[in-house]
């Protein structure tokens, strides 16, 4: 089970952003690469912690994650609001939050980054997307195949040393104070920090080495998601130049279709429900549409006009997987508004029968007790 993002930041809900960022930049520094070498343990709360800010410091995303906690970014396919983070995310993203703290440079994790702020591991930026979703595909989850045009590293670059930094990423500059000789770095403006640059590329590439390409991405969404939710799909964003680079992400922003019938709260679904007097006195059988196909409902004689009947489970998935919301059927007894002679002799009748007198049982509630009840 994850362990939660308040938690690990040892912050609670109530949380300004100075306060998320304070506590982060608290944890980072005490689990940072630099201090504690070749400690897993640190690793792993040194990218929880930075997986915990990349959500809480992020409006949007704390929204959902305090609504939905972590299923809000679960999903297949490598969806997250952090969880896929590496070493390189991190000190890509928020370097800046605690690199004074360690000198100026980016930190000593192998592989990437080296000790006293070696090469940076260059990632590609993000490519964005909208989705657009049907109810039914929201409440079974579907998955869908979309055409990305993405920058790719093109066949045949090839990169060589930088002569500016010798391919260290980073250059230094020494200067003399009253305090003494002060030494900083900065990474190589030559390379950008990865340590290489272009020895040789194709007609077709631009001077960065990159060919548009399209790419069918194969994009799995999870049952339950909301109008505005934006999903990640690791690594199918664009490339970056060097031999030593991460492609970015795509993000999937989803967007809901309007049904055409069916009206979205939360996650249950409201459906109007319109029958003719002779149906509401005689009662009658009804198809109601549902996001799995209609079902039939039975109307019990002398239905009241505002009556709603609930259908159990049959509105949208929770994306914590609690279960289903309902569907809410309101009747509505619909008076005709133009009768024939016939008719109304027959209505004029009726005025006085007492069948046709309005007889509130306390059963029947108000309307502000419907709406009391939908909301509760």
């Amino acid at each position: 089970m994850k362990k939660d993002f308040y938690e690990i930041l040892g912050i609670d809900k109530s949380a300004s952003p100075e306060q998320i960022k304070k506590a982060y930049r608290k944890k980072a520094i005490e689990y940072h690469p630099d201090k504690n070498p070749g400690d897993k343990e640190a690793e792993e709360k040194f990218k929880l912690a930075a997986e915990a800010y990349e959500v809480l410091s992020d409006p949007d995303k704390k929204a959902r994650y305090d609504q939905y906690g972590h299923a809000a970014f679960d999903g297949a396919g490598g969806f997250g609001g952090g969880g896929h983070m590496n070493m390189d995310d991190i000190f890509s993203q928020f370097g800046d939050i605690f690199g004074s703290a360690f000198g100026g440079g980016f930190g000593g994790f192998s592989g990437g980054f080296g000790g006293g702020g070696g090469q940076r591991r260059m990632k590609g930026s993000n490519l964005r997307i909208k989705v657009k979703l049907t109810l039914e595909e929201i409440a079974n989850g579907v998955e869908k195949k979309v055409k990305v045009k993405r920058k790719v590293q093109a066949q045949g670059v090839t990169y060589k040393t930088c002569p500016t930094c010798n391919g260290s990423g980073q250059v230094t500059k020494v200067t003399n104070t009253i305090l003494g000789r002060m030494q900083t770095s900065s990474p190589c403006h030559t390379c950008s920090g990865s340590g290489q640059i272009i020895d040789g590329k194709p007609s077709n590439a631009d001077a960065q080495g990159m060919i548009m390409e399209d790419e069918t991405v194969s994009i799995k969404i999870p049952a339950g998601v909301v109008d505005g939710m934006q999903l990640k799909v690791a690594g199918k964003g664009n490339d970056a130049p060097g031999g030593n680079s991460v492609p970015g992400d795509l993000i999937v922003a989803i967007e809901e279709v309007e049904h055409e019938k069916l009206k979205r709260e939360g996650e249950n679904l409201h459906y109007d429900l319109y029958i003719s007097f002779p149906e509401a006195a005689l009662g009658t059988s009804k198809d109601i549409d549902t996001v799995n196909g209609k079902v039939r409902i039975k109307l019990e004689e002398g239905i009241q006009s505002g009556k709603i009947l609930r259908l159990k489970g049959k509105g949208i998935p929770s994306l914590n997987n609690y279960g289903s919301g309902d569907l809410l059927v309101h009747v509505n007894v619909w008076t005709p508004k133009t009768l024939n002679k016939e008719q109304k002799q027959f209505f004029e009748k009726m005025l006085e029968d007492e069948h046709f007198v309005p007889k509130p049982e306390k059963s029947d509630k108000s309307f502000f007790e419907k709406v009391k009840d939908m909301f509760s």
